[in-house]
């Protein structure tokens, strides 16, 4: 490999550069190290090298545990579920991070029942967007429609939207999150 960007140590310092800054999968560290190879402008022949390489310093992260999909996936998928997403988008997004579906379906697991987990991210959503009984209580009806529009893009099926859309207030809202947890 004649480019300097492309030699194993520039390479690792920069798997090492990343991991200091954002968690990842080793799927996606691997994609990010060869965006960095198809930016430095390499030919075919260098980026073989460089995916070699890539191949290697990855490995070497995971015997070393400073990659480990299992934890990760099992982190995105608590911090995703806390910020109200269904699992459906969980999977989804766990799979856009190059995590493998045997340890997507292990942190989904590691949420709880499903259809509780489900109601307490709905809830969060409801939250965080306010909706439902979040908004005034005369504009209700009038958004009721748009919200569930916004549960259903969301990955919430319609059995919970209408019940969390049913909340007669913020307290009962809540309890329906504590009974989700």
């Amino acid at each position: 490999m004649a480019n300097a960007k492309l030699d194993g140590d520039a390479l690792d310092k920069a798997a090492l550069d990343y991991l200091g800054h954002y968690a990842s999968s080793a799927e996606n560290l691997r994609r990010v190290l060869m965006r960095r190879i198809a930016r430095a402008g390499a030919d075919k022949a260098e980026a073989e090298a460089a995916r070699g390489a890539i191949d290697a310093i990855v490995a070497r992260l995971l015997g070393q545990h400073l990659l480990d999909d299992g934890l990760y996936a099992a982190q995105l998928a608590e911090s995703l579920h806390r910020r109200g997403m269904s699992a459906a988008q969980i999977r989804f997004r766990l799979g856009q991070k190059g995590v493998a579906q045997d340890d997507a379906k292990a942190a989904l697991a590691a949420l709880g029942a499903a259809a509780e987990s489900e109601l307490a991210a709905a809830c969060a959503l409801v939250r965080r967007r306010r909706l439902g009984p979040y908004r005034a209580a005369a504009s209700r009806a009038s958004f009721r429609e748009r919200d569930l529009g916004v549960l259903a893009r969301a990955g919430f099926g319609l059995d919970i939207a209408r019940r969390i859309l049913a909340a007669r207030d913020r307290d009962e809202l809540e309890r329906f999150a504590r009974e989700g947890e």
